[in-house]
């Protein structure tokens, strides 16, 4: 059996246009990371924040108003796409602004939060923007029944690009560190790195991949940002009809908040507890990546066969474990354990959880309804890191409790999960209300 059937694409679907989808996901993980989650998270809290006792905090509550305003904007922003058919137009707009901010990221040294801050909400609100939009594709690429392995190969592939920025950036460091260079100095270039792939991997993108979507109005007043919002409304109103999907939105929230705090936290939890030097903190990510890679690939095609309901549960199971292993870790080892336990669990959930959101959208309103799923995930991305940025804070620097109590996220998870009808949210989907 071919690991990349032609079957499990839409009729009129070149895999070299899924390749140039799926390029986008190569592009963009060097900024989660390097950025978000090895290099610049424990840069800010260690040299730009200097190790204030509020510098946890400062770095969730900076990640909180960066979801803040995507949560406000890209639900309308997903409709107005739909309306426009203006996904791929946008997307480029939103890959510009991530890879200029993340150069502005360079610029950042030793007290400079403010820069900082502004750099991290304008790259983050970019990069999540991207997120959703080259999302919604999905469904038109893949048929139904293939959902899931072609949601993984998108993901799978991806972490292959966040190794590629990350093994670069750590070959530098260990150049700078040998020279006894110190972080304001190779941090800053780490940042130009990351920007550099996004940048050109994502033109693969652009040349590959068709927007297929119509234009659903002939008139630009009918297509505008109040046009887009009123539609939003009325798929508000009418949430009782596509009520698996707002199941899916509360479960996603709730699961992916705790991915969202091993994102943004797992280098600062290896330094702060375990005492993980810089180059050991990429190292783990580094490996965090190939077992995501690997776990996203294979459990792609598990969806698909044993259902993605099934599929998603199991790795919730999977991330409890996780915490509860990373909480009782006093050595290097257990954690290197829980670490490869998190990186096979995040690429099937969140691959499993991007499928599950493309069987359940109205083919006419994927912009919108992949906008709402972006709304739910940056919920999570204020909820989570902001939980555990406050519970250190309240205990004084506890990162073992704060870990332990990111575990609730996920069997709130599993528990959202179990009303979940995956033929009875098909249905309301394709019926088109």
């Amino acid at each position: 059996m071919a690991l990349f059937p032609q079957e499990a694409l839409n009729p009129g679907v070149r895999k070299r246009e899924v390749f140039g989808w799926a390029m986008y996901d190569f592009a963009n993980s060097g900024y989660t990371t390097v950025v978000l989650t090895a290099v610049f998270n424990a840069y800010f809290i260690g040299v730009v924040a200097g190790g204030a006792t509020w510098a946890t905090l400062a770095w969730t509550l900076t990640l909180g108003a960066s979801s803040a305003i995507v949560m406000v904007t890209m639900p309308a922003l997903g409709a107005y796409a739909d309306l426009r058919a203006a996904k791929k137009r946008l997307l480029a707009l939103s890959t510009l602004g991530c890879v200029l901010a993340t150069i502005a990221l360079a610029g950042v040294g030793a007290g400079d939060v403010l820069l900082a801050a502004t750099a991290i909400i304008v790259s983050n609100t970019f990069y999540s923007y991207g997120e959703s939009l080259t999302a919604s594709f999905l469904p038109e690429l893949a048929r139904a029944e293939s959902m899931g392995r072609v949601s993984g190969w998108g993901w799978s592939f991806g972490y292959f690009g966040g190794m590629l920025s990350l093994g670069l950036s750590l070959g530098y460091v260990l150049w700078a560190q040998a020279r006894n260079l110190p972080a304001t100095h190779f941090v800053p270039v780490a940042m130009l790195i990351t920007a550099g792939v996004y940048g050109v991997a994502s033109l693969a993108t652009f040349a590959l991949l068709r927007e297929r979507a119509v234009a659903q109005t002939r008139r630009a007043g009918d297509a505008g940002l109040r046009a887009s919002i009123e539609r939003l409304a009325a798929t508000w109103h009418s949430a009782r009809r596509y009520r698996d999907f707002m199941w899916l939105l509360a479960c996603g929230a709730c699961y992916q908040a705790g991915i969202s705090v091993v994102i943004a936290l797992a280098a600062v939890y290896a330094e702060q507890v375990l005492g993980f030097k810089q180059t050991d903190t990429m190292a783990l990510i580094f490996m965090v990546n190939i077992a995501a890679a690997l776990g996203a690939f294979a459990f792609g095609y598990a969806q698909d066969r044993i259902g993605h309901k099934a599929a998603l549960g199991v790795t919730l199971v999977g991330w409890i474990v996780m915490t509860v292993l990373a909480a009782l870790a006093t050595s290097a080892a257990l954690f290197w354990v829980a670490a490869v336990i998190a990186g096979l669990c995040m690429g099937s959930s969140q691959s499993a959880g991007r499928a599950m959101a493309g069987l359940f959208a109205p083919p006419a309103r994927l912009g919108e309804f992949f906008g709402l799923w972006t709304l739910a995930t940056r919920l999570s991305a204020i909820i989570g890191p902001l939980t555990y940025g406050v519970v250190t804070l309240l205990t004084e620097g506890n990162h073992r409790l704060a870990i332990v109590s990111t575990a609730i996220f996920f069997v709130l998870g599993l528990l959202l999960l179990a009303p979940v009808s995956m033929a009875r949210g098909m249905r309301a989907a394709h019926a088109g209300i």
